[in-house]
């Protein structure tokens, strides 16, 4: 009996090409990685990959599709976790939403995970790390190459700005197409924008890591404040948000109507307010006082202050040194006065 013909499993180079076109990141570290957050009580083991300054967490090596990922950029620190030496090596990341616990077979394993981690969120390879010198040239290595990136985001995300779109023969500015909510801003910028006015709105849609894609980034106080973020992928013909279940869209700006009726209006963009100075001098007029801004914020101008006069000095009189220095004033004076009545006389006699 003939045995059943075994599928063939896809080539390691291809599953490499497969991941690296999904997350659009660079490959810097992979390795078997147990996870456990907190609203989990068991540690759940992955193969895991940091690319970029995200961890992707896959079922298994061969497996081209992640399960769940895990952005490193507020990362804020970490912290070792000395359990018994059965469990290995073991440490918590701190991050500005929440804390995840990250478990590894040895303890040198653990120091390599934490030397890339740090690299690439610190953009510097820590000397808290023990490392052998070989791993050391490979953080320096990783470094290197996620500066050259951060970079080229950068400049591609200033770019994307200023270029113009043909359509139908006339040029169409692409900031014409985009939402109010679209800030060309990096994820930390649009954190800092979400909590400093959160007034204004709690959804910001900016460009993608790798200047192609779009993110959308949140912000929810439930228990408390939560940030997250969504990756939106141009498909060319629409638009495809990263979802369990994938959901496509035509436009951007349907992208960000799907946020807001799957929220029933919880989720708002963030538009920055901007008023008319008619309104504002009206609403100045009745305000109160003592709450003026132009009365609170701006103290009364002080008169400019004139320059001092330079002094007089009067022209030394022409004495003899010797006289002028041990004569007293009375005695000058007295003098002064005598020569002074002298003149007025003989000016008075006639000629």
């Amino acid at each position: 009996m003939a045995e059943p013909e075994k599928i063939p499993e896809p080539a390691p180079r291809r599953i490499f090409q497969e991941r690296q076109r999904i997350t659009a990141l660079p490959l810097y570290f992979e390795g078997f990685l147990s996870i456990r957050r907190a609203q989990h009580q068991d540690f759940e083991q992955y193969w895991t990959e940091l690319r970029g300054t995200t961890l992707f967490f896959y079922s298994n090596k061969k497996t081209p599709t992640y399960l769940e990922k895990l952005e490193l950029t507020n990362l804020t620190s970490v912290v070792n976790v000395y359990p018994d030496e059965k469990c290995g090596a073991q440490f918590i990341l701190m991050l500005r939403n929440e804390k995840v616990e990250l478990k590894v077979e040895d303890y040198d394993s653990g120091e390599e995970w934490k030397g890339f981690i740090l690299t690439v969120t610190q953009l510097s390879v820590p000397v808290c790390i023990s490392l052998l010198p070989g791993q050391l040239i490979k953080l320096h290595d990783v470094l290197e190459k996620e500066k050259k990136r951060r970079t080229a985001v950068e400049e591609s995300s200033s770019a994307s700005l200023s270029t113009e779109e043909t359509n139908n023969g006339d040029y169409v500015n692409i900031l014409n197409t985009m939402p109010e909510c679209f800030y060309a801003v990096s994820r930390q910028k649009a954190i800092e924008m979400l909590e400093k006015n959160p007034s204004w709105g709690n959804l910001i849609l900016r460009p993608g890591s790798d200047s192609k894609n779009y993110s959308v980034t949140i912000r929810q106080v439930i228990d408390g404040p939560c940030i997250k973020h969504y990756r939106v992928m141009n498909m060319g013909k629409g638009y495809t948000i990263e979802l369990a279940r994938p959901v496509i869209c035509p436009s951007l700006r349907d992208v960000i109507d799907y946020f807001v009726n799957q929220t029933q209006g919880s989720l708002k963009p963030f538009v920055t307010h901007t008023y008319d100075n008619k309104l504002a001098e009206l609403s100045l007029e009745h305000a109160p006082r003592d709450m003026h801004p132009a009365i609170v914020s701006q103290p009364r101008a002080k008169p400019p202050r004139r320059p001092m006069p330079e002094k007089e000095t009067a022209p030394l009189q022409q004495y003899p040194v010797a006289r002028y220095v041990h004569e007293t004033p009375g005695k000058e004076m007295k003098k002064r006065v005598k020569r002074q009545a002298a003149d007025r006389q003989r000016a008075n006699q006639p000629l």
